[in-house]
């Protein structure tokens, strides 16, 4: 008799029977995706907080405080640079977190693995919120920014193995709907949280901790919503009516076989596509940290029609720049949603390397293509180039997991796309810094403003160019790599998987009735599952559509 002590978050739990419905998963990971997505849009916090205590007008530490006192100082308000440690804290544990528990991951299922990304990302805000109460910034930077932090990679990687065995037929896509998600969870929660602030800000309180108790609250039923309507399928499982095509059998960019995540640290094709993505984030993420100032910068009072500089421009008019420049950013975010889905469907058709190689060559043309607009004055052709580059962007990160599938397998992909992720948590720091730094040196030179982002436009370019021959040199994994049969059916044991052709009247020491496992999903069942998330992002896209039409006036 099989071990009935399975607990309710068990992985042999959500194995589903043939009765259900492929399409309520990515539902399920886009409830999560949009919550975490968040951390995109924890800007909206940093002037509120810089204010915390001054309330009107921010109260400034004295010269002889350090940073490491302005963790627990009270009588002062904290640096919006301080505060920016958080957005730096949640990509580095995002990346880290998903390459040390990715293994674990595999084992024990997307449904726990999203239950304590719930608890980490949510309990991280509630103890930030509780910091800000107390004025202890060391409380906010371990609440959202590790705790958070541990709780993004878990929710982030939590889908990719699943999502990717139920759609074997559309990798990219599937992948690239959830990842959208990410994207698009500050379209949701900039403008919910800005929204919140105001209602609970008074002449003594900036409003934040409220709003973040608040937010907490909502993104804790949602992520619990989707990691409870995890399933997984039966090992062995594929769509009705389809076969592996003969191009995918013959394609060896595209494997059969599958390889532990044990071993990617020691394989070169591992190292070549965390190349391509730290190259490819390392262009974007830089650009969409300074997106607003550079079209500031560069194009002056020419987006509101003053022929002026930047620096010759009066409050009023910077402040009108201002609004157009947020209209900017808005456009972007748009294209970097849109481009992770439309591009990693796309990857299905073309393949995956042949996607990365256009990301790169187009990428760096157009930034190459970036000071020529801005030197002729054309803000079509500047804002249009930078649309295509954040497209591709979020491409990439949507395109990753379907091409480390293609590469090392499926068995283990979640665990391997984890590891893959301390590119990006490298990237976010690298790619600030280089247009941060070089924005800082050229003003040191005495550039004009308007011409301070030409030399990091080829520097972006370059990198692009090293993607792109990583991203060439990458060829079929060697054979010795693969798991021997013997160690697959261990591994698949480890995972709890269930033959999708073995006797069910046990169903591996389930608990819960075999009709539950039988249940066939009603379509009206699927149709709530996708409005639920979809009526959310669409209000997002409403209020970002808002700002982008201020762009247009």
């Amino acid at each position: 008799m099989a071990n009935r002590s399975t607990g309710f978050l068990d992985k042999r739990r959500i194995i589903a029977g043939p009765g259900y419905n492929r399409w309520l998963v990515p539902p399920a990971a886009l409830a999560i995706h949009l919550c975490i997505g968040m951390a995109y849009g924890f800007s909206v916090f940093w002037l509120p907080l810089s204010k915390a205590v001054g309330i009107k007008d921010s109260i400034k530490c004295g010269p002889d405080v350090n940073f490491f006192q302005e963790l627990i100082v009270t009588g002062c308000d904290w640096k919006i640079s301080t505060l920016g440690w958080m957005y730096t804290l949640f990509f580095v544990l995002l990346g880290s977190s998903a390459a040390i528990w990715g293994g674990w991951l595999e084992h024990v299922g997307p449904r726990r693995a999203g239950v304590v990304s719930a608890l980490c990302w949510c309990g991280g805000m509630l103890f930030s919120a509780w910091g800000i109460y107390l004025h202890q910034f060391w409380m906010l930077l371990l609440g959202s920014g590790v705790i958070g932090g541990i709780g993004l990679g878990l929710g982030y990687i939590s889908p990719v193995s699943t999502l990717i065995k139920w759609f074997p037929d559309r990798r990219g896509m599937a992948t690239g709907m959830a990842i959208m998600g990410f994207g698009g969870g500050a379209m949701i929660g900039s403008p919910l949280a800005a929204e919140l602030m105001k209602h609970f800000a008074t002449p003594t309180n900036v409003g934040v901790m409220q709003t973040l108790i608040v937010l907490a609250s909502i993104y804790f039923i949602f992520m619990m919503a989707g990691a409870l309507s995890y399933r997984v399928p039966a090992t062995g499982w594929k769509p009705a009516g389809w076969s592996l095509p003969a191009a995918h059998i013959n394609n060896r960019m595209i494997t059969q076989r599958h390889i532990h995540v044990k071993d990617v640290w020691r394989i070169k094709q591992f190292w070549l596509l965390w190349m391509v993505l730290c190259m490819n984030v390392s262009a974007g993420i830089g650009v969409i940290g300074m997106s607003s100032p550079m079209l500031q910068e560069v194009f002056g009072g020419r987006l509101i029609g003053v022929a002026k500089t930047y620096g010759e421009l009066g409050k009023p008019q910077l402040a009108a720049i201002a609004v157009v420049a947020a209209g900017f950013t808005a456009l972007l975010s748009l294209f970097n949603i849109g481009g992770r889905f439309f591009w990693a469907s796309l990857s299905d058709k073309m393949g995956r390397k042949l996607t990365y190689s256009v990301f790169f060559v187009l990428g760096c043309l157009l930034y190459i293509s970036v000071p020529g607009s801005a030197n002729a004055g054309s803000k079509l052709l500047f804002v249009a180039a930078f649309c295509v580059i954040l497209s591709m962007y979020g491409g990439g990160f949507s395109t990753a997991p379907a091409y480390l599938a293609d590469l090392f397998g499926t068995q283990m992909v979640g665990a391997i796309h984890g590891r893959l992720l301390t590119a990006w948590a490298t990237a976010g720091i690298l790619g600030p810094v280089i247009v941060n730094y070089m924005r800082e040196y050229q003003l040191s030179l005495g550039i004009p403003r308007e011409q301070i982002y030409n030399q990091t436009m080829y520097i972006l370019a370059g990198m692009l160019m090293i993607g792109l021959i990583c991203n060439l040199l990458i060829r079929p994994v060697a054979d010795k790599w693969f798991m021997s049969d013997d160690e697959l059916a261990e591994e698949k044991h480890l995972a709890h998987e269930k033959i999708v052709e073995a006797e069910i009247t046990d169903h591996e020491g389930i608990e819960e009735p075999i009709s539950e496992v039988h249940r066939r999903s009603h379509p009206l069942i699927v149709l709530a599952a996708w409005t639920v998330v979809i009526l959310p992002l669409s209000w997002g896209i409403y209020k970002t559509v808002t700002n982008v039409s201020k762009f247009f006036a």
